[in-house]
């Protein structure tokens, strides 16, 4: 059928030329199929090349209709104009159906972040001398020292970190590839989990492999088991929040900007392609407004 042999050749297309991961793939794919089970469940499954601006109104109706947050609708729409920017390129369409389709953004949420001194109580948690707490401290400096994605931290090998230049090699989406620097506080956590916690569990299980952090068993820690070791901490605190990997991100970016750093070194840092993402983080801490207030503020 022409319409699988499209969607077969999209993959490749974005496996090949763009070189997106296969989590990117995936998404892609599925809003593709979503919209193709629409058309068949609509009782006029048409060709792809067929689809009218009705259709697209439907289909964007029912998408509304389902309740769904306007940032997944967006992502939506943005992967089937991906598919039909593809199929134009390649001449078995004449028209894009979603180019004049606009969504009404939901104003930006501020993303949640750690004040210091929460940050400091999770730290805490974990300065115990048991091999999984040095790797709990380890990961956690990593995380905060770094704003490194989870991906980027799951996919992490000994060859990557450079303790005498105390950089990273990170491998982020799109296999885009950045150095991040990090800190005496991480160094000192690292080089204590690799000794004394990753060296005997990879022994213990006879393990063998270059991934830096390890579950109980020695074998690579994956994203699920990040938020696990990430969720333990704070129920061992005094925090009644929950966490989110990601929330580290945002808070290593919301502590650089609110002691002064840079937006586009920031945006470097983050390993973000456009400027507007970064832009996000240009919230500031009550305490950096209230310090401002005062120092600029002629009658403060």
């Amino acid at each position: 059928q022409m319409e699988k042999k499209w969607i077969t050749e999209f993959k490749e297309y974005l496996r090949v030329e763009r070189q997106y991961s296969p989590k990117t793939i995936t998404a892609y794919l599925e809003d593709v199929t979503e919209f193709e089970h629409f058309l068949a469940e609509s009782g006029h499954l048409k060709s792809f090349a067929k689809i009218t601006t009705f259709d697209v109104h439907v289909f964007m109706s029912e998408l509304y209709d389902k309740d769904l947050k306007m940032s997944s609708i967006s992502r939506k729409v943005s992967s089937l104009r991906a598919f039909y920017r593809f199929l134009l390129r390649n001449g078995y369409v004449t028209k894009d159906p979603f180019a004049y389709v606009q969504i009404k953004q939901d104003p930006r949420r501020l993303p949640r972040f750690f004040y210091e001194k929460e940050l400091e109580l999770l730290f805490e948690e974990t300065r115990r001398p048991d091999k999984l707490s040095l790797r709990d401290n380890a990961l956690l400096e990593t995380l905060y020292s770094t704003g490194m994605r989870v991906s980027e931290c799951t996919g992490l090998k000994l060859e990557d970190i450079d303790f005498e230049l105390k950089t990273m090699l990170l491998h982020g989406k799109g296999r885009k590839d950045r150095y991040v620097p990090f800190g005496s506080y991480c160094y000192t956590s690292l080089k204590r989990y690799l000794a004394k916690s990753r060296k005997p569990l990879m022994a213990k299980y006879k393990r063998e492999h270059d991934h830096v952090f390890v579950n109980h068993h020695g074998d690579p820690l994956t994203a699920a088991g990040v938020s696990y070791v990430l969720d333990q901490i704070v129920k061992r605190s005094s925090l009644s929040s929950t966490i989110h990997p990601h929330e580290l991100r945002h808070t290593f970016a919301t502590h650089l900007l609110s002691n002064g750093a840079d937006l586009r070194a920031v945006q470097e840092l983050l390993g973000h392609s456009s400027l507007s993402t970064t832009q996000i983080y240009t919230h500031v801490t009550p305490e950096h407004l209230q310090r401002d207030y005062r120092k600029f503020f002629p009658r403060a």
